[in-house]
């Protein structure tokens, strides 16, 4: 493996030459988000509450009771979702 300039990283594999760059990310900036849980223990089922098509809604995987809770989620950029 042989290092460039810039964070690029090449490697020869069978003959045949393989680039690889690391670039710098971004931190993914988080925010405190109201989410729909399952109330059933063994079902990790979860979504945004500005996502829900319902005012309550029930698990689309197993059908219990969905609690209001919260996550830190990352922030979305330009959601102009309706709530009805």
């Amino acid at each position: 493996m042989c290092l460039a300039s810039g964070g690029t990283y090449s490697t020869n594999i069978g003959g045949v030459t393989l680039y690889f760059s690391k670039k710098a990310m971004e931190p993914v900036q988080e925010e405190q988000t109201s989410v729909w849980m399952c109330s059933n223990e063994g079902c990790s089922c979860w979504m945004r509450e500005n996502f829900s098509l319902e005012s309550t809604p029930d698990c689309p995987i197993c059908h219990a009771t969905m609690v209001k809770n919260f996550k830190m989620l990352p922030m979305l950029q330009n959601h102009h979702v309706k709530t009805y």
